[in-house]
């Protein structure tokens, strides 16, 4: 156990019998009241925000979150085997901690997860990907009078909406946060 003193913005708490992370955190002093710590966390089970105060020198849990980066290797049922690239040691990950960005993974990609002692709490895929698009609809001539997008299929399944001129076996990439089309990559 630590006390508010110990807490810094990016340090993992538990909450409520919930983990969270610090996004912010303010120590203060109001006129002639008693000292408090105001945090703004981000809750790692379902990304949502809450805040809460706690009286100065109050007892808080804090985790110690190790984050490796791992070598996604393949899917086994609802997890993904992933590799530390220095040990070689297969770990695996529950896939629904990636959430929707689970659709742009493919073999072989970079990710980061966060354990509390050998405990996977969460995952992130990297920033951007680069895919494959499969299928595209055929566009319309003379349908450019402005952003116009249409249905693709990609590489790993996943549907996306991209611009009319993105045709099959266009190499994009995309936004595994948003799973928006961000731009065409040219080889």
């Amino acid at each position: 156990m630590a006390s508010t003193a110990d807490v810094n913005i990016g340090s993992y708490i538990r909450h409520n019998g919930e983990i969270a992370q610090i996004i912010e955190w303010q120590h203060r002093t109001p006129g002639n009241l008693r000292a408090f710590y105001q945090g703004k966390m981000r809750l790692l089970r379902n990304g949502k925000l809450a805040e809460n105060r706690w009286r100065s020198g109050e007892t808080i849990e804090v985790l110690r979150v190790e984050v490796n980066e791992l070598q996604y290797l393949y899917r086994e049922g609802d997890n993904l085997v992933c590799m530390d690239r220095e040990s070689f040691d297969q770990k695996y990950i529950p896939a629904n901690l990636f959430g929707d960005a689970m659709n742009y993974l493919k073999e072989e990609m970079i990710v980061q997860v966060g354990f509390e002692s050998e405990q996977p709490l969460f995952a992130r895929p990297p920033k951007t990907v680069e895919l494959t698009v499969t299928e595209a609809e055929h566009a319309v001539k003379g349908d450019t009078s402005n952003k116009v997008m249409k249905q693709a299929k990609l590489e790993t399944g996943a549907p996306i909406m991209v611009p009319i001129f993105v045709e099959a076996g266009t190499v994009v990439r995309i936004d595994t946060e948003t799973g928006e089309y961000l731009d065409r990559v040219k080889k």
